[in-house]
């Protein structure tokens, strides 16, 4: 089966359901915009939308009736590289980031006092990055794309008045495209993963969510230079999240969170020949990453019965090691500062609206491959905006 054969929806979804990396390495956490004033605190615990489905599926049991809840969030990331001594001559590639949209979809309903379903379609990994085809760095990358697609049906079920428990089942489709001067590898594959979750009733006032999102291992297959055909092993990595949400007064909401990705899984992308069996070294990729964790605290204050106002902080560690970092993942540790608002029409509906700024450390790169060396500095930061519109039935 030639899996580059162009399927029309699927490569559609694919087109539309893409982004760049604003979480540390290519991870998304842009699920929803309703989060992103927030930094995404409190992600597994809040469960005021559907897209909690994507966070914490067991957040479904808070949700009322039928639930609509669709979004898209703009990540601008800018990468602009300096020179300091590679061994081709070239010009620094202009800025290797750009804008990119990441939409979403969630659709919930409870059966009864006990059961809800719900639905949810995301792009959980992402990365864009291209320079100018005369940069320094051409004999190493010049463009670089994954665009995924998460298809989410999910369950929660309500214990009792205290504990909610939710499990959903992910499929995922995943397209990579990178490049260099000296050739044009493209390969494609879909698996099959899991998410559950728990959340925990405290109190009126006071929810904490724990959520789990398994590994996805896909078999990219594909073709080099568009004549020889491929393959590589990529094990994306699973994420655990621990969260908490408290009504701390009329007016104030207090959330924080604290998760863990296990980027370790990927060490490598080796490509294999798939006529001989026979790696394929220089068309591969090292990523040797470590595994990182991220942080955030938000609040929200209801300023009128219609209108709350939301701001959060986050860190977010890189799981890139300085010593094999890449002009691919240019990536470095950074710090989310975020600013949102929420109006609430009541049977009508809520409207979020989120901004994040992330200042990213100047990520350094000392690279050798392919016979040639890249050695310089960038200037790396983002930006993020989001809008979501929920409304339940």
């Amino acid at each position: 089966m030639n899996k580059l054969t162009l399927r029309t929806l699927p490569a559609l979804l694919l087109a539309v359901f893409s982004g760049a990396a604003s979480a540390a390495a290519f991870q998304l956490w842009e699920q929803n915009a309703s989060g992103l004033g927030t930094a995404y605190a409190g992600s597994a615990a809040v469960a005021d939308n559907a897209s909690t489905i994507f966070y914490n599926p067991a957040g479904m049991s808070e949700l009322t009736g039928y639930q609509v809840s669709v979004g898209v969030t703009g990540v601008g990331p800018s990468y602009t590289f300096r020179n300091d001594g590679s061994t081709l001559a070239g010009n620094n590639g202009g800025d290797a980031g750009g804008w990119h949209a990441v939409p979403n979809l969630y659709l919930s309903g409870r059966l009864t006092d006990k059961l809800s379903l719900g639905l949810g379609i995301s792009a959980p990994f992402g990365l864009a990055t291209e320079y100018d085809s005369g940069w320094v760095g051409r004999a190493q990358t010049i463009k670089s794309e994954v665009r995924t697609i998460n298809y989410n049906p999910s369950v929660a079920y309500r214990l009792n008045d205290k504990v909610s428990l939710g499990f959903g089942v992910n499929y995922q489709k995943i397209d990579a495209e990178l490049t260099n001067a000296g050739g044009v590898l493209k390969g494609d594959d879909s698996t099959w993963g899991w998410n559950a979750g728990a959340l925990f009733t405290l109190s009126p006032a006071m929810r904490v969510g724990l959520s789990y999102r398994s590994s996805m291992k896909y078999t990219l297959e594909g073709t080099l230079n568009g004549a020889t055909p491929v393959r590589a092993d990529v094990e994306l990595p699973d994420t655990a999240i621990l969260s908490v949400w408290q009504q701390v007064s009329d007016r104030w909401e207090a959330m924080g969170d604290l998760s863990y990705t296990r980027w370790n899984s990927l060490k490598s992308l080796n490509v294999i020949s798939r006529a001989t069996g026979n790696a394929i070294p220089p068309a591969g990729e090292t990523f040797n990453y470590d595994n990182a964790w991220r942080i955030a605290w938000g609040a929200a204050y209801k300023a009128s019965e219609m209108a709350k106002i939301k701001f959060g902080i986050a860190y977010d560690r890189t799981p890139v090691r300085d010593a094999d970092r890449s002009a691919r993942v240019p990536d470095n540790s950074r710090l989310w500062l975020s600013l949102g608002g929420q109006w609430n029409a009541g049977r009508h509906g809520k409207v979020d609206l989120g901004y994040s700024y992330l200042y990213v450390r100047d990520p350094d790169i000392n690279m050798t491959k392919n016979g040639t060396t890249l050695r310089g500095s960038y200037d790396a930061s983002a930006h993020i905006v989001g809008l979501q519109y929920s409304v339940g039935f």
